[in-house]
């Protein structure tokens, strides 16, 4: 019988509603961007709260309607408990739970980052266990997924995340917010590849030593100097040299790390097969890229889920839901909330180093 859960994401700024199905079928996939922030150049977590209480019952009726279900025909309801700015997060939880509690449906509170990292079983047939790389702007860490539920980090950030960086060199040349698009147009403009790599030498944090940690607040803090060396307002030129060996470097990193994390995945798992790349940053397309030439290079398969999936959404949450409800994984009413909530509870606690820029 075809089972349908409901998944609700409100753990940053997009107020995010979807209905999908058992056959992997996306019924309907709603999502909010709230543009209040633009003008602060990053997330204000009071106003992302209000948004989301001012949107949420709208969004979940019109998700109900576009997918033609009623509250009766759902076998679960999935919602994002974690981690993200928890007055987000409760909005969602908090309406997750009425629902349930009127229509007597089972609940499924969802690890964000587990959203993520099951969306390529939602659009593709992957199988465990997979390698992935889950970079965004809150996250970066590599991790071997060998079940639902069941995840080894072999690799995270010693103190920002590539997102993060890319917002923030976003900010530090006048390019807006959110960072990673606006850098990534501006870099794929970019015909002089070599010009920009030598007039804007980044450093390499990580590159070349043992193990699978990232590190970026230097890298940030480099950005941060070459930009305050340019005139204030800034030549086109620089901005599309700046931004690509930015982009560049970042793609180096990325690489080196996950050379060794393939390395120890085929190690540790004799039927490896595959590398997923998930979150926000993976809807880049020069790191895609890369990452694709590096899993082929390895006779490995490489995934990314399609674009409009990488960043938040509630079709992940949703689908997620759905492969715990289908293994019986279901959460009491009053399950709690998680402003940090790590994929792998058993990887030691990095003491992050992260510089202000």
């Amino acid at each position: 019988m075809t089972m349908k859960a409901l998944g609700i994401e409100t753990s940053c700024d997009e107020t995010a509603v979807a209905v999908v199905d058992s056959e992997k079928r996306i019924l309907a996939n709603l999502v909010l961007s709230q543009l209040e922030h633009e003008k602060f150049g990053g997330v204000v977590p009071e106003i992302a709260a209000r948004a989301h209480l001012n949107h949420i019952d709208t969004l979940v009726a019109e998700a109900m309607q576009t997918a033609g279900v009623g509250f009766s025909d759902l076998d679960g309801i999935a919602v994002t408990a974690g981690p993200g700015l928890i007055g987000g997060v409760l909005v969602g939880v908090m309406t997750a739970k009425a629902i349930a509690a009127v229509h007597g449906t089972p609940l499924i509170g969802v690890n964000h980052l587990e959203g993520h990292a099951l969306t390529v079983r939602l659009t593709d047939d992957v199988k465990f266990p997979y390698l992935l790389l889950l970079v965004s702007g809150g996250h970066c860490q590599i991790l071997i997924v060998e079940g639902v539920g069941k995840y080894k980090r072999i690799g995270t950030t010693i103190d920002d995340a590539a997102g993060e960086a890319f917002d923030k060199t976003s900010k530090l040349l006048g390019l807006g917010y959110p960072g990673g698009p606006a850098v990534e147009k501006m870099a794929a403009s970019c015909g002089t590849h070599d010009r920009a790599r030598k007039k804007f030498p980044l450093p390499k944090p990580m590159v070349g030593k043992p193990g699978c940690d990232f590190s970026f607040s230097g890298l940030k803090t480099a950005v941060r100097r070459m930009a305050d060396a340019l005139p204030e307002e800034i030549p086109q030129e620089d901005l599309v040299d700046i931004c690509f060996a930015f982009q560049d470097v970042v793609a180096d990193i990325l690489a080196d790390r996950m050379k060794n994390a393939i390395a120890i995945y085929k190690d540790q798992c004799p039927d490896a097969h595959a590398v997923v790349v998930a979150g926000g940053v993976a809807a880049n397309k020069a790191l895609r890229a890369m990452l694709e030439k590096i899993s082929a290079d390895r006779g490995l398969r490489f995934i990314a889920p399609p674009m409009k999936l990488c960043t938040d959404n509630a079709a992940m949450i949703a689908w997620a839901g759905m492969e715990r409800l289908q293994l019986g994984m279901t959460d009491a009413p009053d399950f709690k909330v998680h402003a940090r909530w790590p994929l792998d509870p058993d990887a030691p606690v990095v003491q992050v180093k992260s510089q202000r820029v």
